[in-house]
């Protein structure tokens, strides 16, 4: 998958708000469903449907602990996420740069 793709899927996944709650839960510790749901207070069911589609973005790394799963962020994959994000602002900026001295050069 290219940049570009993968860029384009990991926003569509974060495109929900319960996701991104999720995240921000399990960044810091491994949760399991139980606790997750406890704590969004939505369904178990709803909490392991959005897992699932977290884990296949590769954002959250799944734990089996004894008779529980507990997920955790993949914080390798985040800042691979960050810097595409990253790179495409500084591109932006050095454009608006380059752009900006052009003009400049077609008035001189």
């Amino acid at each position: 998958m290219g940049k570009a793709s993968e860029l384009a899927h990991i926003c569509k996944v974060l495109s929900v708000e319960t996701r991104i709650r999720i995240l921000e839960l399990v960044k810091d510790r491994a949760l399991c469903v139980g606790a997750i749901a406890a704590r969004l207070d939505v369904t178990q069911g709803a909490v392991s449907q959005h897992l699932r589609i977290l884990r296949d973005a590769g954002l959250v790394i799944a734990e089996k602990r004894g008779y529980f799963v507990h997920y955790r962020l993949n914080k390798k994959k985040v800042n691979r996420c960050k810097d595409i994000i990253s790179k495409l602002a500084v591109t932006e900026k050095n454009e608006f740069k380059r752009i900006k001295l052009i003009k400049h050069k077609s008035k001189g």
